[in-house]
């Protein structure tokens, strides 16, 4: 068991840990991609401010040669509308990305413009369609990442691109690059950071699941132990200990010793049963016995009516204690439709001073029918009466009736009643109120005990209440069919 609940623990710091990683995983992710965002955008802000810085100096007609290309050491290309590299930052060494690879400038034939300005005078149009005056500058930028090796330095650059219109010089295109080493650096630091960081805290999230965890599982191993023990002795007094936490292990706690105590009421009834059986079955026993070592030395000394009924008493019990056996064990009754009235007055037939009233006395038609067993609906009635006849005066009266849904049987005598202290009493096994009536005239104490099992397992009711005559009032309440 103990090996149990390291599993568990297991299985929980593996959970929280699996979870948290993850999530960290996926937080991390989305970390370096907004911060690579961030800082592509901002180079490639940085590329278009240079490069319109260049495109105004173009605007206003500044000459190739006065242009500010070789600020802050980034690669600046000017292109005109032919696609001729006609300017280019001085250390410019290779360049890929901008969709021009020259790095040395081949200006037109004509640096006053004449030749731009008589080829395609009036293509006034880049690329995307963008119209364009003279000395203006195109609003749409163009971005696109690339290399560029400047005095012997490689490195990865994003670039923009501005197109502008020159008086002299027609259409140009100014490429300029922002370096893009503070965006692999500032990615490749949290990257490191995470892959360093990430295994500590999942480490101190498996640490720390794992001692709640087990500060979480410490009462279920005092359960499991107490449980142990409870097994080992046999003692079922005992309880397993509740924890205050009033959470789902406390509520576990609590439901065993309830399962405990129900367990131990159940023991204790079955050890009562035993022996209240064992002490009521010696009697009728022990006389048949003696009545036939009488008759086996003196056979004209034999009591062959005692004999008789002393068996007949034993069968009688053999029979209760069997049916008994049986309801306990959760024996389902039939589901056979039995009429009350019929079996009310079956039972009733052939007993001294009982008599059936039914509401079909007049008509002879209306019937009350439940659904159960015939046999133990009968095995019902036959103890109510003789339970009745034992303490009636002179009369029985059952009556059966329909009340909504309920189908009532009542059995009333005019005895002495039943005391309301003892009303429950008598439902227990074994018990007798009188206990000077003997054996043979108050039975064994089980018809009564059996009659409410058998009510309870047809979804009924059995009670009893005091009579109109003053006797006892028996009612017997199922569902109709």
């Amino acid at each position: 068991m103990s090996r149990l609940f390291a599993s568990v623990r297991a299985r929980a710091t593996l959970a929280a840990t699996l979870v948290v990683a993850v999530a960290l995983v996926a937080a991390g992710t989305a970390v370096l991609l907004s911060l690579r965002s961030n800082l592509l955008g901002e180079a490639g802000t940085q590329a278009e401010r240079s490069a319109r810085e260049v495109a105004t100096e173009l605007a206003v007609g500044t000459p190739y040669g006065d242009l500010s290309l070789d600020v802050d050491d980034r690669p600046v290309q000017v292109v005109d509308d032919r696609g001729r590299l006609v300017a280019a930052s001085e250390d410019l060494e290779r360049i890929s990305g901008t969709g021009v690879d020259a790095v040395k400038p081949q200006p037109a034939a004509s640096q006053d413009g004449e030749d731009a300005a008589d080829e395609d005078a009036d293509d006034d149009d880049d690329d995307s369609g963008e119209s364009l005056e003279p000395g203006e500058i195109g609003e749409r930028v163009t971005v696109g990442d690339g290399s560029a090796t400047i005095d012997g330095d490689t490195e990865d650059y994003r670039f923009a691109a501005v197109p502008v219109k020159s008086d002299d010089r027609g259409r140009l295109t100014v490429y300029a690059g922002a370096p893009l080493s503070a965006e692999h650096g500032a990615v490749n630091t949290a990257l490191t950071v995470m892959l360093t960081g990430f295994p500590v805290l999942l480490a101190v999230v498996a640490w720390v699941t794992w001692l709640v965890t087990r500060r979480a599982l410490r009462p279920v191993e005092g359960i499991r132990r107490e449980m142990a023990a409870i097994t080992a002795s046999e003692d079922l007094a005992r309880r397993v200990p509740v924890p205050g936490t009033h959470d789902e292990v406390a509520r576990l706690a609590s439901t065993t010793n309830e399962t405990l105590t129900a367990l131990e009421s159940s023991v204790e009834r079955q050890r009562r049963f035993v022996a209240d059986a064992s002490h009521e079955l010696r009697s009728p026993i022990a006389s048949l016995r003696t009545q036939l070592e009488v008759a086996a030395a003196h056979p004209e000394l034999l009591d062959l009516d005692g004999a008789v009924e002393d068996t007949v008493r034993l069968q009688r019990l053999a029979a209760d204690l069997l049916l008994l056996a049986r309801l306990d064990a959760g024996e389902r009754p039939a589901d056979a439709r039995v009429d009350l009235v019929a079996l009310a007055r079956r039972e009733a037939e052939g007993r001294a001073g009982v008599s059936v009233r039914t509401p079909d006395d007049a008509e002879g038609t209306v019937t009350v029918t439940v659904a159960g067993s015939r046999g133990q609906l009968g095995r019902v009635l036959a103890n109510l009466l003789d339970n009745a006849r034992r303490h009636a005066r002179s009369a029985v009266e059952v009556s059966v009736r329909r009340e909504g849904d309920l189908a009532v049987v009542a059995v009333a005598d005019d005895g002495d009643g039943v005391p309301a202290a003892d009303r429950e009493r008598i439902f227990e096994r074994f018990v007798r109120l009188d206990a000077a009536r003997s054996r043979d005239d108050g039975g064994a104490g089980l018809g009564l005990a059996i009659a409410r099992d058998v009510a309870v397992r047809h979804g009924g009711t059995l009670t009893v209440h005091d009579a109109p005559a003053g006797g006892a009032l028996f009612e017997l309440r199922l569902p109709a069919a």
